[in-house]
């Protein structure tokens, strides 16, 4: 196995994980009568966004991609949402939402050609890495200027209302982004207005190396939506059951013509802010040991083999699965020419100009 290989395969688990206190019965309440493939299927998903991330942190450090931020610690959010919403829905990402992409429907390969900003990538090579666009899936680019994401979801919200059109926009956005004026905005015009929107603040704790008391006194972020009429409500971001039945419940709601809603997924920052960063130079010694026991891979994991939902050749066939995914994508991409100099205007400039007056 090669070095890479071995970063892509699944760290061992810590003994001290917090365990999923679900029975069989609780998870069926929870999810519905198809709970063990929703939770085979997301198990699925979170075990190829290991192997991505892993890889590709990897091949940053070499200088084969310029820049990544993985979402490892995160993915129980982004699977949630990936299975819970529809075709009509549109995603407006924060930083670490591209699984929510892959699991609608955008596929492994073109994202990894966005990442290594080929002749393949649907951008060209003009945005930077983990910066992906994929309007098939209603998957809006983002953007790193922050909170900017959350007043497009609520303007493409208030569209889908004027124009009588089903879905929701789902705004993501992390802690550090509470602190900006955007999102005061958009929750506010949201409730104003009355629309479709569904704030998901994915609170890692750390805003690169500001933690969450030095961004408010407040005692949750939820608790922010209160203060413009809204419903707002903490949910273990670690806990794939209670992630799924959350935006399940909150996504029904709003289809039934409910008021927009926030929910804070508090969650572990398990890597560092992005490959930039070095995370040992403010955070205490003890947090990678506290992230990995709330490790939201190895606690459903460990539930659905000690309810041999899961078995250890399907475990182990998952982890293979996606790292042969992730190896094959990445072969393409590298074998795949940089975009032609002459790209550069095409997409910017119209294809013909419009015809001009003579007696203007």
């Amino acid at each position: 196995m090669t070095a890479v290989a071995a970063i892509g395969a699944t760290p061992s688990a810590p003994a001290a994980v917090e365990p999923l206190a679900y029975s069989e019965a609780d998870v069926a309440a929870a999810l519905g009568p198809d709970w063990t493939t929703t939770l085979l299927a997301a198990h699925r998903w979170i075990t190829l966004g290991r192997a991505l991330d892993a890889r590709m942190q990897a091949y940053q450090r070499q200088g084969r991609v310029g820049f990544y931020g993985a979402a490892t610690g995160q993915e129980a959010v982004n699977v949630a949402a990936g299975l819970a919403t529809t075709p009509d829905d549109w995603i407006f990402p924060g930083l670490r939402e591209q699984l929510v992409a892959l699991v609608r429907g955008h596929a492994l390969p073109t994202y990894v050609h966005h990442l290594f900003g080929d002749a393949r990538d649907p951008a060209k090579g003009r945005n930077m890495p983990c910066h992906p666009t994929a309007r098939e899936v209603h998957y809006v680019s983002m953007s790193s200027v922050i909170g900017t994401q959350v007043t497009h979801a609520v303007g493409a919200a208030y569209g889908m209302k004027l124009r009588h059109v089903p879905g929701v926009a789902l705004a993501f956005f992390g802690d550090g982004a509470t602190s900006a004026n955007d999102v005061h905005a958009g929750l506010n015009f949201a409730a104003v207005l009355d629309l479709p929107v569904l704030f998901c603040c994915t609170n890692n704790q750390w805003a690169i190396s500001v933690p969450v008391a030095r961004q408010t006194h407040a005692a949750t972020l939820a608790a922010k939506a209160h203060a413009y009429g809204l419903e707002g409500r903490r949910v273990d971001g670690t806990d794939y059951v209670a992630v799924h039945r959350a935006l399940r419940e909150a996504l029904a709601r709003l289809r039934a013509g409910g008021p927009p809603e926030m929910i804070e997924f508090l969650l572990y920052r398990m890597t560092p802010h992005s490959s930039s960063d070095d995370p040992t130079r403010y955070q205490p010694s003890d947090w990678a040991a506290r992230a990995a026991a709330h490790d939201p891979y190895v606690r459903l994991e460990r539930w659905l083999l000690e309810h041999a939902v899961l078995s250890p050749s399907a475990q182990a066939a998952a982890r293979a699965d996606a790292d042969a995914a992730v190896r094959v994508a990445v072969e393409a991409a590298e074998t795949t020419p940089l975009p032609p100099p002459e790209s550069v205007t095409e997409d910017v400039y119209a294809s013909a100009r419009p015809a001009h007056s003579d007696t203007g």
